[in-house]
């Protein structure tokens, strides 16, 4: 085993904090963060379900979008010749669901896009943000200016006791929906605030300046409907809730259409929508939308209690050679009490209830396509 630098990894606002109450820190996305705390990952994943799981995202990247014109239209009409979403349609005050995307129709990125009214606020994740960063400025630097918001550190607060954890801090969210984004006091700090998250619960993602981060999450820990969250629980949520991680379910080489991300493209950026096309592989993509993709992303219930772990293949019967698939994440969900995973199949074999096998250390295994979520989400619409 290669031993790892530990000097060369970055750290959060928040480091100091996770290992005085006992986070297991392991390197991830260039970064020195949590795994887990002392509950241990499967109840902190339940204590999320039940009540708030507090978690440190800041090594997701943050960036401001600023039209030259003034016009924050402007900035979303240059982002959508990245992006196969309607940006211009984002509400004020609100945000959504994007991919930048490459010529071949793969996936650079997956990332959430806000309007604030006077200009774009985007969060991408942490292993692509400074190519992201690069992306926006080799093509939007005509028409906007990219700030990097590097001072500013990002929270996530998840669970049904999120919103009365929250508010308790005079924070103004009791009457936000999902995917309401904008500006926000949180105990007297000037925050971000979004309805939203990757667990499948109700909850919010803040930014929050660097310098106040320490500070905010104390205040939230003091209440005890709020524990720390290590990124094995964070993990194993997104799982059950069904919710892509990129680099392993999506990446540069799979289409939106494949990805089964077909609801987060538009119709008007569809073929005969209002503004379609004209955005990188967006000849491939759109005919993916009118013809189909020869494969595509399933949800995949064990049929047994063995969990199927990422890179698993898959065949078509428990006999035959040659693969016909394989395991994009998997593992045990809590929630659930019995595994569950996620991974790519002919598009023939996509349909729910088919059986297929997973390879699992010599033998083949019986699962069954199922639809995702596979436990249901409890956002606040």
């Amino acid at each position: 085993m290669l031993e790892r630098d530990e000097s060369s990894l970055n750290r959060t606002p928040l480091h100091a904090l996770h290992v005085a109450r006992g986070g297991k820190m392991v390197p991830f996305a260039g970064y020195e963060m949590p795994v887990q705390f002392a509950p241990g990952v499967l109840k902190e994943h339940l204590h999320t379900r039940s009540a708030a799981g507090l978690f440190d995202v800041s090594h997701m990247g943050q960036l401001a979008l600023r039209p030259k014109s003034g016009r924050v239209e402007d900035a979303a009409l240059a982002l959508e010749r990245l992006v196969p979403q309607d940006i211009v349609a984002i509400a004020p005050g609100r945000q959504r669901y994007a991919q930048f995307t490459n010529e071949d129709g793969g996936l650079l990125d997956d990332l959430m896009v806000a309007n604030f009214g006077d200009h774009l606020f985007l969060v991408v994740n942490a292993a692509c943000k400074k190519e992201d960063e690069a992306h926006l400025r080799a093509h939007l630097s005509d028409s906007c200016t990219i700030d990097s918001l590097r001072d500013r550190a990002l929270i996530a607060l998840q669970g049904p006791k999120a919103e009365s954890a929250l508010a308790r801090l005079g924070a103004d969210v009791t009457a936000m929906k999902f995917m309401d984004a904008g500006p926000r006091k949180v105990a007297g700090f000037d925050c971000f605030v979004s309805r939203s998250g990757y667990t499948g619960e109700d909850g919010f993602e803040i930014s929050v300046p660097g310098a106040q981060a320490e500070a905010l999450v104390t205040m939230l820990l003091q209440n005890p409907d709020v524990l720390p969250i290590g990124l094995g629980a964070r993990d194993s949520l997104r799982l059950e809730a069904g919710l892509c991680l990129y680099g392993h379910d999506i990446d540069i080489a799979t289409t939106p259409v494949e990805g089964a991300l077909e609801w987060s493209v538009q119709k008007s950026r569809r073929t005969g929508g209002a503004r379609a096309g004209g955005f990188p592989g967006a000849d491939k993509i759109l005919s993916q939308f009118e013809k189909g993709a020869a494969r595509r992303r399933v949800g995949l219930l064990a049929q047994g209690r063995a969990p199927v772990r990422e890179g698993a293949l898959l065949f078509a019967d428990s006999t035959s050679s040659e693969a016909v698939g394989k395991v994009t994440s998997g593992g045990f969900g809590p929630s659930l009490n019995a595994p569950v995973a996620m991974g790519y199949l002919p598009t023939s074999l996509s349909a729910n209830g088919t059986q297929v096998f997973a390879e699992v250390r010599g033998q083949r295994l019986p699962l069954l396509t199922a639809p995702m979520p596979f436990v249901p989400n409890t956002y606040k619409r």
